[in-house]
């Protein structure tokens, strides 16, 4: 795996170029984007994900061996459908199109885009011409995933037909060197074979090693942040989560004690969790609990907009950091400022639409990426930044941490209060904190905790009629929502038992006051996001 980049807040700037070999998806906004990344990092291979108008010179200040075109919504005869560097094309990096990516090669090149006049979208089954290069190994015909309006009639020239299907003639193309493309898209699972062709791509034409290991990763990490740090202090904001405990741990390995790990308690955490996280990690790092919670909530108070408490969050956190460095004596300025390291995986940087995104809309801002206040004493240091979560993972069983930090459920920055809809009150975040214990506490005794990604409740603003104990009750809704996702990008509602949910709903009326509705998110993501704010 390749070096994490540090990214400095007050400049944007990287801690120094990486010598890792890389893939580059160019992104032209489809939903799979982020899909085709993972697949790429499955086959051991690095990559990151570009805004589609990246140049040449980017990509090879970037040592990319390879290049991906994503898919996209756009047409490309559209006046403002999303382009690119044409120079890339044209140059030796190797190239695979998926589907508006070889819609675009071939109109940049000179062949023929033509609109089918209705949208394909399913299964299909492809024909193949040619097994030279990404079709190496398979079978005369498979099965793949289409989704497309418009079509290549014509190859551009140097261009021959490698694959056809019964309605798309022109199913995949090549120059029969580095330049290939296919209508279809490879990265999903209804395409059963789609590995396999990325994986020729990668290997076969790109020339890849497959280097991107968890101990790698880990050796290239500690030498870039001990070079990023220097001699200088380092802060780390301490959740108790994986991402911050892997963060933490890799740190501490780089600079030793000159970490000092910062337990905020905001008010806004689950039941017990800040007794459950001294405990934890007390005895591992050099740890400090701040109880900031009257600070958090005082800040807090009215407030019903989640970007607005997203904002707020983001910035108490740093200046209880702030605080807690001048009172170690972590003090200074330019090159001897102190440093904060966080969590931040790749997957908040997407959806915080950083600017390595152009075509995709932020959906939230995560506290630790576009929360953060724009004036800082801190430099900020995010050696997981480029990870998935289950990169995450791997990386902290490679540092040895234990199972039960590894798999424990994701916990917004920002705590509850993204999960209490509406203002936020100590009232109703007690009542959120009772529901939340309960749904978890079931899903342990069921031994289904690890079997979904990420469980929760959220308390809703909405108040509804009911009876108990033959009197008239106008008490809360509440919703339980489980997940199960492999990289949190998309995710699907978790089929949890009928019984199961019978006994947490049957739990949480009776035992929580205020309570009298409870329901069960069924939504995936997309259309929805995890989180319900």
């Amino acid at each position: 795996m390749r070096r994490p980049e540090i990214q400095r807040p007050e400049t944007g700037a990287q801690a120094g170029p990486s010598a890792r070999a890389t893939v580059a998806i160019l992104d032209f906004g489809s939903q799979y984007t982020q899909l085709i990344a993972r697949r790429v990092r499955e086959s051991r291979v690095y990559c990151e994900i570009f805004p589609h108008d990246v140049t040449l010179e980017e990509l090879r200040a970037k040592n990319v061996i390879g290049v991906i075109l994503s898919g996209g919504p756009a047409s490309v005869y559209e006046p403002d459908a999303p382009d690119m560097d044409p120079s890339i094309l044209a140059g030796d990096i190797p190239i695979l199109g998926i589907c508006y990516g070889m819609q675009l090669m071939a109109h940049l090149l000179g062949g023929d885009v033509v609109a089918e006049g209705k949208r394909e979208y399913g299964p299909a089954t492809v024909a193949i011409v040619e097994h030279a290069g990404i079709f190496e190994g398979l079978a005369p015909s498979e099965r793949a995933w289409v989704s497309h309006g418009d079509t290549v009639r014509r190859p551009p020239r140097g261009f021959a037909v490698i694959a056809r299907s019964e309605t798309v003639p022109v199913a995949a193309m090549s120059d029969g060197d580095k330049r290939f493309a296919v209508q279809f898209h490879p990265e999903v699972a209804h395409t059963p074979h789609g590995a396999e062709i990325l994986r020729n791509f990668l290997y076969r034409v790109c020339g890849a090693t497959g280097d991107w290991t968890p101990a790698a990763f880990v050796e290239e990490a500690v030498t870039e942040v001990r070079t990023a740090i220097g001699d200088r202090p380092a802060i780390c904001a301490l959740s108790g989560g994986v991402d911050s405990a892997v963060a933490a741990t890799l740190v501490a390995r780089a600079i030793g004690d000159r970490l000092l790990c910062v337990f905020v308690d905001t008010g806004l955490l689950r039941e017990n969790e800040a007794k459950e996280v001294v405990a934890t990690f007390g005895p591992r790092m050099r740890l400090v609990h701040v109880d900031a919670s009257e600070g958090f909530l005082s800040k807090l108070k009215g407030v019903d907009d989640p970007e607005r408490k997203r904002t707020i969050i983001g910035e108490e956190f740093i200046r209880q950091f702030e605080a807690i460095a001048r009172m170690n004596g972590f003090v200074g300025d330019g090159p001897n400022k102190p440093v904060l390291v966080q969590g931040t995986i790749y997957p908040d940087v997407i959806e915080s639409r950083s600017r390595e995104s152009k075509t995709s809309a932020r959906i939230k801002t995560h506290h630790n990426v576009g929360g953060l206040p724009e004036v800082m004493a801190l430099e900020v240091v995010e050696p997981l930044r480029r990870l998935f979560k289950d990169e995450v993972r791997r990386v902290g069983a490679e540092l040895g941490i234990p199972e039960d930090i590894l798999w424990r459920h994701p916990f917004p920055g920002p705590g509850l209060a993204v999960r209490v809809v509406g203002p936020v009150e100590r009232e109703r975040l007690d009542t959120l904190r009772r529901v939340d214990s309960i749904f978890i506490e079931e899903l342990r005794a069921a031994n289904l905790y690890r079997q979904v990604a990420q469980a929760f409740a959220v308390l809703t603003p909405v108040q509804s009629v009911g009876v108990q104990g033959d009197y008239r009750t106008y008490g809360a809704l509440v919703a339980l929502r489980a997940v199960t996702t492999e990289d949190f990008m998309t995710a699907d509602w978790a089929r949890l038992p009928y019984d199961l949910i019978e006994r947490v709903s049957a739990r949480i009326v009776n035992e929580v006051p205020g309570v009298n509705r409870v329901v069960y998110d069924v939504s995936s993501k997309p259309p929805a996001t995890i989180e319900w704010e």
